[in-house]
């Protein structure tokens, strides 16, 4: 028994969007952003059952994160090619989502190419496939509606703009507002069935609220001055392209039809672009999510005056490359006060910029989660060759199941498969891998540089990471202790908070920070076990904490290297006479080393590859 969605409990805006949605899909969509336990999932099967009152047809589907393209969009009738010598499609998810609603939990861990397949045909509302010289098409119109927790990963700009509308929920903070999602929950839990019965008169006058204003969108004006205010709000929100002009117009006639008006109004707009603009003004994954709502009072007034005007008979072009938005590597955080002994505690410096950088590559193949960095095995990649063995393909190799069967036939005739012939597909494609960054936070004066540069360089590789779906993860070791200070993440915007202050000083214990980085290592591997590690070490080689620091640091060295994770050491030694002992890690370590000057990811990139010969 579903959760009625008349039950639920606050998240109006959710609640709002998706019902605008339903009333007219060709909106594009509703991408929900939140933590774990704010009704996200809830609130979209909720629905479902009120859209299956509108429509007997409309059903929910839900996309699994491990799907396939064949899956997701059809494949060819294998069985049916084999049998009758037919070309035949099977048809996929989507064409089982038209006329309902399609979800996909999780979005942001989908892969990007399947995200772009899903946003063209809730577009377009339909799918076009090829395969295997078989051309086909089918409708497919849909509510597309996706859920994703930020911190384990975001996706790229690119995707955020074409969902139509964005919400962020978040638990309430209101006692009694909790205490009424407690009580209706354990409600719930103890009767679904009468629980539901309760509410079933409510979620009926949904369904036909929804009913009328679907067959009133049509009808809907949308007045001259109504569409110069749309143009004028987007316009001062400085949105690239024209989606977002579209998207809020459609939006405010949907909700000009669900309050049962005839034409739209200012209200309309108003909240159409708190739905349709937050995640379109974000122009670098760095910046924050959400719309400000002075901001969003200032264009209103500002875009009130723009539709009280008259148009310019002989506009004067806009110059190109449109606004130029401020360099977020320029914005300094306020400094702390770095008075005292060389030995106490300060914050880092500010992060140097930021710049382009490129993939560190990880040798080998490997068989990870599908991204965009080293060569992998997985079930995203090209077709390569054929295997008898289940265990180590993705999806049937339909040539070479047929080239099998074809060397087992003794004379001419019918094709005849049998189980033994099936071949499974070997595919070669690229991974994401997890990039640990280990940093000497000692209190050096050099350190503040040091700080500055791999921060910097951090930031940079991890925009690298947000398009490459990495996770990164930053450990720094001073004093007597190594701290995790980036937990492995996707999220940029986490991670940029993260590394804009910390502390520096004291002692260098490397033997710390080489155990806290296998202690990562360990922890993704129970998670995922395919990701493979790449461990970036950034130090002088001075190990200075505890008892017999360099043996421990050589012993520290043999774990980490025994847990099989790759790795460069950046030499950050500054001192007119050099020890070389960074160089004596990196060969601990089995790894490449670098200078503090060669730093830049380009670099860096090169040492990796260098190494990769080498071996």
């Amino acid at each position: 028994m579903t959760y009625p969605f008349s039950a639920l409990v606050g998240q109006d805006q959710l609640r709002l969007a998706l019902i605008l949605c339903a009333v007219r899909p060709d909106i594009g969509g509703v991408l929900i952003r939140g933590e774990k336990g704010t009704a996200k999932s809830t609130a979209v099967r909720g629905l479902a059952e009120v859209l299956a009152a509108v429509d007997a047809g409309a059903r929910l589907v839900e996309l699994p994160i491990g799907a396939t393209e064949d899956r997701v969009v059809g494949s060819i009738d294998l069985q049916k090619v084999l049998r009758d010598g037919e070309h035949a499609f099977s048809p996929g998810l989507l064409a089982r989502a038209h006329g309902g609603v399609l979800y996909v939990d999780e979005v942001n861990l989908l892969h990007d190419h399947l995200v772009d397949v899903l946003l063209d045909a809730a577009a377009m509302g339909r799918v076009h496939i090829e395969r295997d010289g078989v051309s086909h098409s089918h409708e497919a119109r849909f509510m597309l509606v996706g859920t994703m927790n930020p911190e384990e990963g975001e996706l790229r700009p690119q995707l955020l703009d074409r969902f139509g509308l964005t919400v962020d929920v978040y638990a309430s903070r209101d006692v009694d507002v909790r205490v009424e999602v407690i009580r209706r929950r354990m409600s719930y839990e103890a009767d679904p069935a009468g629980f539901a019965e309760q509410y079933a008169v409510d979620d009926a006058e949904l369904a036909g609220r929804i009913a009328k204003a679907r067959a009133a969108v049509a009808s809907v004006s949308l007045p001259d001055n109504e569409l110069r205010r749309i143009a004028a709000l987007c316009a001062a929100f400085d949105v690239d392209g024209m989606r977002a002009d579209l998207v809020v117009a459609r939006t405010a006639v949907a909700h000009a039809a669900w309050r049962g008006a005839a034409a739209v109004d200012a209200e309309d707009v108003r909240v159409a672009a708190e739905l349709a603009l937050p995640h379109r003004r974000r122009r670098d994954p760095f910046d924050d999510p959400g719309l400000d709502p002075q901001q969003l009072d200032d264009a209103m007034a500002q875009a009130d005056a723009e539709s009280q005007s008259q148009p310019d008979p002989d506009p004067d072009p806009d110059p190109p490359g449109g606004g130029i938005s401020a360099d977020s590597s320029e914005e300094a955080a306020p400094q702390g006060n770095s008075a005292g002994s060389g030995s106490a505690s300060r914050p880092s410096a500010p992060p140097s910029a930021t710049f382009r950088t490129r993939a560190l590559v990880v040798p080998g193949v490997g068989e990870g989660a599908p991204g965009r960095r080293s060569r992998a095995r997985n079930r995203t990649g090209t077709p390569i060759s054929a295997t008898d063995d289940a265990q180590a393909g993705h999806g049937v190799h339909v040539f070479g199941t047929l080239l099998a069967a074809a060397d087992r036939r003794p004379q001419a005739g019918r094709l005849q498969v049998a189980p033994t012939d099936v071949r499974h597909a070997i595919r070669e494609g690229r991974e994401g891998n997890l990039v640990i960054f280990v940093v000497d936070a000692s209190g050096s004066m050099a350190a503040r540089d040091r700080m500055s540069a791999v921060s910097g360089a951090t930031l940079s590789l991890l925009r690298d990471a947000y398009q490459r779906r990495d996770k990164v993860a930053v450990v720094t070791f001073r004093g007597a202790e190594a701290a995790l200070l980036l937990p492995p993440t996707s999220s940029v915007h986490i991670a940029s908070r993260r590394l804009a202050r910390f502390d520096t000083g004291g002692k260098t214990p490397l033997a710390q920070g080489l155990l806290a980085a296998r202690d990562v290592v360990l922890r993704e591997k129970a998670r995922d076990r395919a990701r493979r590690p790449l461990v970036v070490v950034l130090t002088d080689g001075r190990a200075t904490g505890g008892p017999d620091p360099l043996g421990r640091t050589r012993t520290a060295a043999g774990l980490l290297v025994a847990e099989g994770a790759a790795a460069v050491v950046v030499d950050c030694e500054t001192s007119y006479i050099r020890l070389g002992l960074a160089q004596q890690l990196a060969g601990q370590l089995g790894a490449p080393v670098v200078q503090l000057a060669q730093l830049r990811a380009d670099n860096l990139a090169r040492v990796v590859r260098a190494g990769q010969a080498a071996a």
